[in-house]
């Protein structure tokens, strides 16, 4: 055996022990860009600031890192599952820029999304796994995943409208790179798309001045300073929003705290990842109360501070296995260095300067992407539809999220991007729920009134063993 690996099975696995600083430090460098590509296009999609985005990824993993006692190598990056909320709380201007009013009533709202994770994680630690895991099933988290995905595909399709050739040469890029890249241009695939298409764009706009092709506002990188700070204070949630606005804040928590049901369940397949790829069980040690604490408190606090939501990566669960180095400190290198990138505004104009039609082949996939991990939860959680109770409460589900999202007989207007909803009063307080929050609701709730009566029959027979 080598001074710099250990065997664990048939696998060789690296101990990061014995490959000294250096080594350590492009590892960790390797898993700041497999992050790099996802964790910045939320920003480009919702308007939130790619610095403060940055910083809150570093500062979230972390504090995720202690939180778990230094033991889960995960590296926790900003959230697609929440931009549905951001963009129904808070949608982008007509020029593509963020809505600077709402998004910190958006944040607001993911705040308070984030602490239901330490309900669920008392809860747990309480009552245990298996009694807590009945209420979320595949049948309900999968399909609201889905929702997910496809109440996002006319946005994408919104931004690939400004510039198709930019678009689709984005698209291409990234699915050449994940179909048939080797090594780590497999795992970055989103990056090297971002990268190509917006190389083409300064080529072709810029430099040739076709006008097919929308050229990159290169002044605003030029004015931009090198060194600045990550975070604007008229954009969190201390400074953006106003409490004393019962309406909007309502808006925003009805809107965004339902969708933490979905990204809990996507944590806990994400640890069960990870634990299979280390060969760790993690949900015992140190426990998936303590990950859920994590995930959840980094969330919050990115919002505070107008950063989006959390989540564990699963593309540095892909860097793990590439690498086969396990060790958390690599991971807490990247964290460091996204942190260290925060503080360059010239940084955050490069990728603020990127022409919108390259946002929208990106997104074209990603989107894709979310709703098909949703099918995925549910075919590897073997999900049987020829049970009629599970096909009505996967069907009722999506066609709530999507059904009253657009809607015109619930306030939708698809061409100037106004989302429907579900409108009622509570004394004096109006509050509006979203297609997701509606769907979430429902969902459970059928779940909870048509149990899977196989399910019973073996729970029952266990009982009388």
């Amino acid at each position: 055996m080598s001074n710099e690996k250990i065997n664990v099975g048939r696998e060789p696995v690296y101990d990061a022990r014995k490959l000294g600083y250096g080594k350590m430090g492009i590892l960790g460098f390797q898993h700041m860009f497999a992050m790099f590509g996802a964790t910045v296009t939320v920003p480009l999609l919702t308007g939130l600031n790619v610095q403060t985005t940055l910083l809150m990824a570093g500062l979230g993993t972390l504090l995720f890192h202690l939180l778990t006692r230094f033991k889960v190598p995960a590296f926790l990056g900003s959230s697609f599952a929440f931009i549905g909320g951001y963009l129904a709380i808070a949608p982008l201007n007509a020029d593509g820029s963020g809505n600077l009013e709402m998004l910190p009533y958006a944040c607001l709202g993911v705040v308070f999304a984030g602490l239901l994770y330490l309900i669920l994680a008392l809860v747990m630690k309480l009552v245990g796994v298996s009694k807590v895991m009945k209420l979320f099933p595949p049948v309900v988290t999968g399909p609201i995943i889905i929702a997910i995905g496809l109440c996002l595909a006319p946005s994408a399709l919104n931004n690939c409208a400004t510039c198709w050739p930019l678009a689709i040469v984005a698209l291409c890029i990234v699915i050449g790179f994940n179909i048939w890249g080797k090594g780590m241009a497999k795992i970055i695939p989103i990056l090297i798309g971002v990268i190509g298409a917006y190389i083409v764009a300064l080529l072709l706009g810029n430099l040739a001045g076709l006008s097919f092709i929308t050229p990159v506002d290169t002044q605003k990188i030029i004015d931009a300073a090198w060194i600045g700070l990550p975070v604007d204070w008229s954009g969190t949630v201390f400074g953006g929003v106003d409490f004393a606005d019962t309406a909007k804040v309502t808006v925003a928590l009805t809107t965004m705290i339902p969708i933490a049901i979905a990204t809990m369940m996507e944590h806990i397949g994400d640890i069960c990842a990870i634990s299979a790829t280390v060969g760790k069980d993690y949900i015992n040690d140190p426990g998936l109360h303590r990950t859920l604490i994590g995930d959840g408190l980094a969330t919050s606090l990115s919002s505070l501070f107008g950063g989006p939501a959390n989540t564990t990566y699963g593309e540095n669960t892909g860097v793990l296995a590439l690498s086969r180095v396990y060790d958390p400190r690599v991971v807490r290198i990247a964290a460091y260095l996204a942190i260290l990138f925060s503080f360059c505004p010239k940084f955050a104009a490069i990728i603020n300067a990127m022409p919108i039609g390259i946002v929208g082949g990106i997104s074209f996939m990603l989107y894709g992407m979310i709703a098909s991990i949703g099918i995925r939860n549910m075919v590897e959680a073997q999900v049987d539809f020829s049970k009629s109770r599970n096909v009505i409460v996967a069907a009722v589900i999506v066609v709530c999220a999507l059904g009253i999202k657009f809607s015109s007989g619930m306030g939708a207007d698809v061409i100037n991007s106004i989302d429907g909803s579900v409108n009622f009063k509570v004394g004096t307080v109006a509050i509006s729920l979203s297609g997701l929050a509606i769907a979430a609701i429902v969902g459970i709730i059928l779940n909870a009134l048509f149990p899977d009566k196989d399910k019973v029959q073996s729970i029952n027979e266990d009982i009388e063993k």
